[in-house]
């Protein structure tokens, strides 16, 4: 199909008029930016509410038999103020009345929920002049909640080839029993890489309200560098860890066909961003990790048990445990005759004590120990690999600030180092460990 690009634009870039302007002399800067997918109207400020929170809210109401009017009166305002100032000859009324004439029919909150990504792709496609494709008529479920790939395929590769520009609402597409069904939150990401995918596109840019990715949380770290060039499975690390700018699942629809992504700042079009590709060689003068996140509240189970390594299926009988209490796992490290369990305290709910009981009965440890309020740093770079010294450096810089390192994981792939530490040295680890790689 040629040097075609798509573009997908999140909720604070499509948030009102202005923004709007904003897309569209970004879209016409570029021939190649043939296909737009768009996110519902996001917030304008700190104090205002996104547009699929209302419509959430909406139907709320709905369910406890409460007036919803108030409500859809600002939803509908939202989009009457962007035809308006716009200026475009688009008559949204009849849109919105049909929205909030089949929310009394109880309707499904899949529907509702998608009204946000449509309407507002309705007035993208007016306003750029390019046609209006609806999700549901090109995005295809499996009963299982995965994409029908072979049926996508077929009907949005036949939809492009006769629409040469054209804007898509994100998040939803069409459930097997041809009512609308939507991603998790956050979707929209996902529908503009499925049409990268299927366009062939060289490249997927993905525009939002920050230029990309920085090496760490500025919240933590004081005006953290940008990460120029990232892997998919350095972005998967971190994201992990919670220094999400992507929808995870937007990665492997792209990355299963080489197709990179680009990172961009709607408010910042000059910024290059973070392109994300499948590979990257180290050049001179490139940091050698590329990023440090971490996350808190989680709990550690240390098992010891005397000549464990000697005890066939002893690790499976724990991971037994776990599977029976409906328990995911974030590491296991180990040792001759210990075991670690690293579990996200979400997980465990109450169930911690229980756990604690059917292991001692299954394995016969010699003990248990229990250590919460533990926190992980990631620290990850695929060129780590390549040089010598690297654990070194980052654990001389934990103690130098008075970290105490309560456990140590390396995954086989050696691009990320896990540290186990309190939670309450979380930001003061990020800090030592940014400071010793990259000032």
């Amino acid at each position: 199909m040629g040097n075609i690009k798509v573009v997908k634009f999140g909720g604070t870039s499509v948030a009102d008029a202005n923004q709007f302007r904003k897309v569209k002399a970004i879209v016409e800067a570029d021939k190649n930016r043939r296909y737009v997918v768009v996110s519902a109207p996001g917030k304008r400020h700190s104090d205002d509410n996104k547009v699929t929170d209302l419509l959430y809210l909406c139907h709320a109401h709905i369910k406890y038999s409460v007036p919803f009017d108030q409500v859809f009166d600002i939803i509908s305002e939202r989009y009457l103020e962007i035809v308006r100032e716009l200026k475009i000859d688009l008559d949204i009324q009849p849109y919105l009345d049909e929205v909030k004439s089949r929310i009394t029919k109880n309707v499904s909150i899949d529907y509702l929920a998608s009204r946000g990504e449509y309407l507002n792709g309705l007035i993208m496609a007016k306003f750029l002049n390019y046609e209006f494709i609806d999700a549901k008529e090109i995005i295809f479920f499996n009963n299982n909640g995965s994409i029908d790939w072979d049926r996508t395929q077929e009907i949005l590769s036949k939809k492009l080839s006769e629409n040469h520009r054209a804007v898509i609402p994100g998040f939803y597409g069409c459930n097997t029993d041809g009512k609308v069904k939507i991603f998790s939150r956050g979707g929209s990401d996902i529908t503009g890489a499925i049409l990268a995918r299927v366009a062939k596109a060289q490249i997927y840019e993905n525009w939002t309200d920050v230029s990309g990715f920085l090496m760490s949380d500025p919240r933590i770290v004081d005006d953290p560098k940008p990460i120029e060039r990232i892997t998919y499975s350095e972005l998967r690390e971190l994201s992990y860890m919670g220094a999400s700018v992507l929808h995870e699942e937007a990665i492997f629809p792209v990355r299963e066909v080489g197709i990179p992504i680009n990172i961009r700042n709607t408010n910042e079009p000059d910024n290059p961003g973070t392109i994300i590709t499948d590979d990257i060689r180290l050049k001179e003068g490139d940091n050698i990790v590329t990023g440090i996140a971490g996350k808190k509240d989680f709990t550690v189970i240390a098992i010891h048990k005397n000549h464990m390594n000697s005890e066939v299926g002893f690790i499976r009988k724990i991971l037994s445990v776990l599977e029976m209490n409906n328990i995911t796992i974030e590491h296991i490290p180990s040792g001759i005759d210990t075991v670690s369990i690293v579990i996200a305290n979400s997980q465990l709910e109450n169930k911690l004590n229980i756990i604690i009981e059917e292991i001692n009965n299954k394995c016969n440890p010699d003990t248990i120990n229990v250590h919460t309020n533990m926190a992980l740093v990631a620290t990850v770079g695929k060129n780590m690999v390549y040089t010598p010294g690297i654990a070194a450096k980052l654990f001389t810089a934990l103690g130098e600030a008075g970290i105490n390192i309560r456990m140590i994981d390396q995954g086989s792939s050696e691009m990320n180092i896990i540290t186990g530490i309190e939670d309450k040295d979380l930001e003061k680890a990020i800090r030592a460990i940014y400071n010793a790689f990259v000032m």
